[in-house]
């Protein structure tokens, strides 16, 4: 009862921070026109978005790391090697998205980080990881709980957590491309591994991790109050790349790697969408879906954009159920 509690109030925290700190930003993003660049290619669909700001995430990322610092004051929460990580990885992939956004709205175009240039900050920060990794004596092992199956792969697990970093950072960008979409399903993820890690007493700092994932499932509610449609912001890289990249390090730190595929159910669909549409073009020269990722086949195909995030809400939601139950219960 008690980390309920604890889970309720660092909730709130986050939500009614979040919320103070949108208020505070978007004028600011609007005054100084922060505006999303359109792809080419949705410029008539989403004609309405235009000059809509975007580099939201900072709201929720400030918002959570502000509320991380004062609940460490108040020795509420407390530091340890896998939270650390954790901060460190949320912060370096919103920086990492930072960049990529400022390089998009300073050239008034599409182009931002090159993807060496993207690869290469993102093999940085796996390199940081798995040091501090090792350092917390975590074991580089692949775990499958539903058979207890180990596996030490020692060094090659350095590369498994770029693949995790990279992977599941890229597929929740790949989402993020309709109002409240990517946020909304963050939501569920991170709720859904507060849950499961809260209950995963051999973790150190499970508790830490667990409020985390609360906290910032609360910064994420208080962002799609603006976000949801008609968005009035966008959380741009710097939101997306961050979520992604946190959710496959938390999915990594309680050994529940392969059940971040169920978790983020959608943001998996989304990714394979794109890669069997790029392969598929590359043998044939024409598109297996009308447009990918696969939410804007689900346009081109004559649904509404709250239809689809609707649709794609209620996927993700089965899936973070299932996954609390193989989690929890198995």
């Amino acid at each position: 009862m008690i980390l309920i509690t604890k889970a309720s109030l660092v909730f709130l925290i986050g939500f009614i921070l979040s919320l103070a700190l949108g208020f505070l930003i978007i004028p600011v993003f609007r005054k100084k026109k922060i505006d999303q660049r359109l792809n080419k290619y949705l410029e008539e669909a989403h004609k309405r978005k235009k000059d809509t700001p975007t580099m939201g995430g900072l709201i929720f990322i400030c918002s959570t790391m502000i509320s991380v610092v004062i609940l460490c004051i108040l020795d509420k929460i407390k530091l340890n090697n896998n939270f650390i990580i954790i901060l460190f990885v949320f912060v370096s992939y919103g920086l990492i998205g930072f960049i990529d956004d400022y390089l998009i709205i300073k050239r008034n175009n599409n182009k931002g980080l090159k993807e060496k240039e993207k690869l290469l900050l993102q093999i940085i920060v796996a390199i940081c990881f798995f040091y501090l990794f090792l350092k917390a004596d975590n074991e580089p092992l692949i775990w499958l709980h539903s058979i207890n199956y180990k596996i030490n792969i020692g060094w090659f697990y350095g590369l498994f957590i770029l693949f995790m970093l990279v992977a599941s950072s890229n597929a929740v960008n790949l989402t993020d491309g309709l109002d409240g979409l990517a946020t909304g399903l963050s939501i569920l993820a991170f709720s859904t591994f507060g849950i499961i890690t809260l209950l995963t007493g051999w973790l150190e700092g499970y508790i830490e991790i667990g409020l985390f994932c609360f906290l910032l499932s609360g910064s994420l509610l208080g962002f799609l109050f603006f976000n949801a449609s008609p968005a009035k912001i966008f959380m741009g890289d710097t939101g997306s790349l961050s979520l992604g990249a946190t959710l496959g390090t938390i999915a990594i730190l309680s050994r529940h790697e392969f059940l971040f595929i169920l978790i983020g159910i959608v943001f998996v669909i989304e990714t394979i969408s794109v890669i069997i549409q790029r392969i598929y073009y590359k043998f044939t020269k024409k598109r297996f879906f009308p447009m990918t990722p696969i939410h804007h086949t689900f346009e081109k195909k004559g649904f509404t954009e709250n239809e689809i995030v609707k649709l794609f809400w209620s996927v993700g939601l089965i899936g973070s159920l299932i996954g609390i139950y193989y989690g929890v219960w198995i």
